[in-house]
């Protein structure tokens, strides 16, 4: 499937798309960040701030915003340095209507903001229309291309490098959430250092999850999608879909195949268990104990506290062969904005690396440039609720460790047949074989129908 779709094919797309992502929140303890000012002339960690919008004409930046941060206050202190500047905030937490709404301004050619905020998941859709934005290499992007993560960045780059989308936020860097009461009941290290040495290789894991099943009664991992994700996310460059030209490469890229054929090891060796991700069930399981590691990004810590019987009872380890990623956003420019100049200048300030620090803090938006992460206030609270553990330091680890990684515009309805495939092998005790095959065959239909 080509990039470059036509745009009316996109809108249908992604007007049928029901897509259930995560973005931002919960990456750190919500503390009070105290009322430090903004900087009137620094350009450290990214950004202008001062140079040219305080010409005196009266701007209007309007900011399509999407979940919880604190942007809205460090807009205000934005505006108190820039005086001509105002920010006017359309803020909601349903990421489907948010992107179906930039879809259909963009279709029309009116009605888009100055600023949009856009979801990881919905990028390939997005930057396959890029004629519809503005280039931020054009106005100074490349000057703090290297503050960033290189996978983050390469996210909203298109393929031949020519073209930046969008200046990123936040990220979810994936971790092993575990249980430290059930790792010492299954004689396994309890401390971080400790736990991530013994399932430093998905062979190990796989080892350590049996005997743990053995010696407690219970499945090591709760889930087949978050397990099949830890592997999947791990895939060199690309995943489903080839980055050059778009084609369908699920069915011969190894490391899908070694993602599922492993997530059906565990079903088999019945170390992983059978819960859905985000039921009434699922929730109960973490806060009983029933299981003793969860795979997932910084941001479903947040589910994890939501177990306030649980609390002292976790810590965080490190993936087996890497890490992986799962949400986070990007700053746009949509082109019907008036104010490119003006609005680059104020979204390259909002996420410079003091300001990245402040939204981790105030909103718990794991930060996507590096040298936050050797700032004090970055991992000076430890984390009661997770045994005392700084887990920024954990999160941080997790970030620097993953590599960029190509999806493409189906990657999610591919990804979801895929995963119905393991559900029926789970719950159906169907043949992995046959259903793997079923699964690539409807991958294949999909994708030549679209």
């Amino acid at each position: 499937m080509k990039r470059s779709k036509p745009w009316a094919i996109l809108l249908v797309a992604v007007m049928m798309m029901s897509l259930l992502a995560a973005c931002g929140g919960g990456g750190g303890n919500k503390t009070s960040n105290g009322n430090a000012s903004a900087p009137a002339t620094t350009n450290e960690g990214g950004g202008s701030t001062n140079s040219g919008t305080d010409s005196g004409e009266k701007i209007e930046l309007t900011f399509w915003s999407l979940g919880t941060t604190n942007y809205e206050d460090l807009a205000k202190e934005y505006t108190a340095e820039h005086p001509n500047i105002t920010v006017k905030f359309q803020n909601t937490s349903d990421q489907t209507a948010h992107h179906n709404n930039l879809t259909t301004a963009l279709s029309a050619g009116s009605g888009a903001p100055d600023i949009f905020m856009l979801e990881i998941a919905f990028m390939e859709r997005f930057i396959s229309a890029k004629d519809k934005f503005h280039n931020l290499y054009d106005l100074g992007a490349k000057d703090i291309e290297s503050n960033y993560l290189d996978w983050k960045w390469k996210q909203a780059t298109s393929v031949d490098g020519s073209f930046q989308l969008g200046l990123p936020t936040d990220i979810g860097p994936t971790v092993v959430y575990y249980r430290t009461d059930l790792a010492e009941q299954a004689g396994l290290p309890t401390d971080p250092d400790g736990f991530s040495a013994a399932i430093d290789s998905w062979d190990k894991f796989a080892t350590v999850a049996k005997q743990f099943k053995e010696k407690t009664g219970k499945p090591f991992a709760d889930l087949t999608d978050l397990v099949y994700n830890g592997l999947r996310d791990q895939s060199p460059d690309q995943i489903y879909f080839n980055k050059e030209d778009g084609a369908f490469i699920g069915d011969t890229n190894p490391q899908v195949k070694k993602a599922y054929d492993f997530t059906v090891k565990g079903i088999q060796e019945g170390w992983i268990g059978n819960w859905i991700l985000w039921s009434p069930e699922w929730q109960n399981a973490i806060n009983q104990g029933d299981f003793g590691v969860m795979l997932g990004p910084a941001w479903i810590a947040g589910t994890i506290r939501n177990a306030k019987d649980s609390a002292g009872k976790w810590q965080i380890a490190q993936l087996p062969e890497g890490a992986g990623n799962w949400g986070g956003s990007f700053l746009t420019l949509p082109k019907e904005g008036k104010h490119p100049k003006e609005a680059y200048e104020f979204i390259s300030w909002l996420v410079n690396k003091d300001n990245q620090l402040k939204s981790f803090k105030d909103s718990g938006l794991f930060p996507s440039i590096p040298a936050v992460y050797e700032e004090p206030d970055f991992s000076s609270e430890p984390d009661e609720f997770f045994s005392g553990q700084v887990i920024a330091e954990a999160y941080a680890k997790s970030a620097e460790r993953v590599k960029p990684v190509y999806y493409g515009p189906l990657h999610d309805q591919v990804d979801t047949i895929i995963k119905n495939a393991l559900k029926n092998v789970l719950e159906k005790k169907a043949d992995p074989q046959k259903e793997w095959d079923e699964a690539i065959k409807q991958a294949k239909t999909l994708v030549d129908r679209s």
